[in-house]
């Protein structure tokens, strides 16, 4: 089995790498510090090709494979959580239920301008009472006057509130199926639509400098054309975006890790106590040893998901594991690396304390550990 990347994915690596040393990191402290989403970086990423990353050439976007995508939101991910998430979630939550499911007209309406990164775009799916039971969707919309009427609210929606914020695609109930479950079906909102609000949360402990959002639907219409595929067919859409999320998350973790791995080894060698560096230290040697070592193994496991998804083989339990190890690893990662700084660690000086918060998503965001355990247990047949 060759684990090499090809000479292309190489190059996008080192693009992106000096693009987020060079333009990200002089910013992401003053950014996460006054939570502000920056629409210069956002177009600028852009530029670099950032959105679109899978998408064929024929929407304007780059054609890469998604190994490639997961590369760009891991390299961004050392840097800065907040910009790599503004990039993961156009990816694969704002673009891909739209390329994946949407009729030719949708894709050709949409997909040209999200893949330049001039427009953002949501996918809807957690309420308030509705996060990791999203089957208990309460959005709900009816037929009317020859399109639907939606009603109900999102929260915690990201790219959904900004400037350049096209629109969202929202999961709603269309009724109930013979079993009483809801039946799902996923909509087209563009931003403007009268009854639909989209307003920016403020206070959050980590991804300061993106945009998160709490939806509104007020007697929302939207035309019979807006409806994404099938009626119906909203629950598999949604799970089949999870799945490619996860990756994106699983990136960031892994990303993340990788950053905080470095500027702890940079500061352990550089930090001196009783007469020598802290990194010579046993008890500090083996706590770097066992974070490069967590590192790689959640590479190897996160690379391997998106070799499957590539290929259109099934990926959802590796989508599911690489998830729920890269966050975890993260999490552990941080968590050494913050002991390794010693106070100085606790203070926003130094830019390990932001990676320490931004981490604690990773395990709740895209399904939090404990339901992807569920999900894995069923995947390998633990129980059904």
């Amino acid at each position: 089995m060759d684990f090499s990347l090809s000479m292309e994915q190489n190059i996008l690596r080192e693009s992106v790498r000096d693009f987020a040393e060079n333009e990200i990191r002089p910013l992401a402290g003053d950014l996460d510090a006054t939570e502000t989403f920056s629409h210069e970086l956002t177009r600028a990423m852009g530029e670099l090709g950032l959105f679109g990353v899978f998408v064929s050439e024929d929407y304007g976007g780059q054609e890469l494979d998604y190994l490639s995508y997961i590369i760009a939101v891991e390299e961004l991910a050392r840097i800065d959580a907040s910009q790599a998430a503004t990039v993961a979630a156009a990816n694969s939550l704002g673009i891909g239920p739209l390329y994946y499911f949407g009729n030719e007209q949708q894709k050709k309406k949409y997909l040209p301008k999200l893949c330049t990164g001039d427009m953002l775009w949501a996918f809807g799916l957690t309420e308030p009472d509705a996060g990791s039971d999203a089957g208990a969707c309460q959005t709900h919309a009816v037929r009317d006057n020859g399109g639907w009427v939606i009603n109900g609210s999102k929260i915690f929606i990201t790219n959904a509130s900004t400037d350049i914020s096209g629109g969202t695609t929202v999961l709603a109930s269309t009724g109930q199926k013979e079993d009483g479950r809801n039946e799902l079906s996923c909509f087209i909102v563009e931003t403007g639509t009268p009854g639909y609000t989209a307003q920016p949360m403020h206070g959050k402990m980590m991804w300061r400098a993106s945009n998160t959002s709490t939806l509104y639907f007020q007697d929302c219409w939207v035309p019979e054309e807006n409806l994404l595929g099938e009626r119906g067919k909203g629950f598999h859409q949604m799970l089949a975006t999870l799945d490619g999320g996860r990756l994106s998350i699983g990136a960031m973790g892994l990303g993340g890790a990788q950053g905080c791995f470095e500027m702890a080894l940079k500061y352990a060698k550089e930090r001196r106590q009783f007469g020598r560096p802290i990194a010579s230290f046993q008890a500090n040697a083996f706590k770097l040893a066992d974070m490069a070592t967590e590192i790689e193994s959640a590479r190897l496991l996160l690379y391997q998901a998106c070799c499957l998804k590539s290929q259109d083989k099934p990926f959802s339990k590796e989508a599911a594991m690489a998830k729920l190890h890269c966050s975890e690893v993260m999490g552990r990662v941080a968590n050494h690396a913050v002991q390794l700084h010693g106070g100085y660690g606790l203070m926003k000086d130094y830019d390990i304390e932001r990676f320490y918060r931004d981490q604690k998503l990773l395990e709740i965001g895209e399904g939090t550990s404990e339901i992807l355990r569920i999900v894995i247990a069923r995947l390998i047949g633990a129980f059904s």
